[in-house]
């Protein structure tokens, strides 16, 4: 009877983890479904941009309530350029946490995805350790919107974060300054299968692109292969 007992509760814990594991890689599939859904949009992400972040964060489904009730967020993936200086090709995902009741304001009552460019190795390396308050700790801005559209704005040079959202076919900038960016290392274990965290999988040479974010990957390697920011600093 006790022999039952224990393997019915390893069971039950086995079950648990492969359901949140699940959840994870099919938040990171969503992820690259939602990268390339807003790369098809005509007024889209300013290809000038694309090519010159050194990360991207995609947010699949964020709803307002999330942020309503019991002060949850929204959960999604970051893919960073590879190398010491982000100049290599697109690497493995590492999931991320977005928290903050101004999100929640701004989105209406339906789910929105939430896309983000890091725009410099300072704006990278802050959000790869640590929780970050954007508009505080890293500056953010509503990201301009149109790929002939000028990225010589002042808000737009400033800023270390760019912002955008989709919502009932709509894409605009979108501002998230007061939000909190983070870590999800309990989201990467699942997804990875062991402990492991947001740096090491940015940062590490041997980890390898998971099934599930082989989607993600490819549409941002498709749409921005160079470093465009890298190349024209070393010029």
């Amino acid at each position: 009877m006790f022999r039952k007992l224990i393997l019915g509760v390893c069971m039950m814990f086995a079950a648990s983890a492969l359901h949140a594991a699940n959840k994870e890689q099919r938040r990171l599939e969503n992820s690259g479904t939602v990268m390339q859904e807003v790369m098809g949009i005509p007024d889209n992400i300013p290809q000038e941009l694309l090519e010159k972040a050194e990360c991207v964060i995609v947010f699949p489904s964020v709803l307002k309530a999330a942020f309503v009730v019991g002060g949850d967020y929204g959960r999604g993936a970051m893919v960073c350029r590879t190398g010491e200086h982000f100049n290599g090709p697109w690497g493995s995902p590492a999931m991320y946490a977005l928290e903050g009741g101004s999100v929640g304001f701004q989105l209406g009552g339906q789910a929105t995805d939430l896309v983000l460019l890091v725009m410099n190795k300072r704006g990278a390396s802050a959000i790869l350790d640590s929780k970050v308050k954007l508009g505080a700790d890293a500056s953010a801005a509503a990201g301009p919107k149109g790929r002939g559209a000028s990225a010589d704005t002042d808000a737009t040079m400033r800023a270390e974060i760019l912002s955008y959202s989709r919502s009932r076919g709509l894409f605009a900038g979108i501002s998230l300054e007061g939000s909190t960016l983070r870590p999800d290392n309990d989201a990467n274990a699942d997804v990875y299968g062991r402990k492991i965290t947001a740096r090491e999988i940015v940062m590490g040479h041997k980890i390898g692109v998971p099934a599930s974010g082989r989607h993600l990957v490819r549409v941002l390697q498709k749409n921005a292969p160079h470093n465009e920011s890298e190349k024209a600093s070393n010029q």
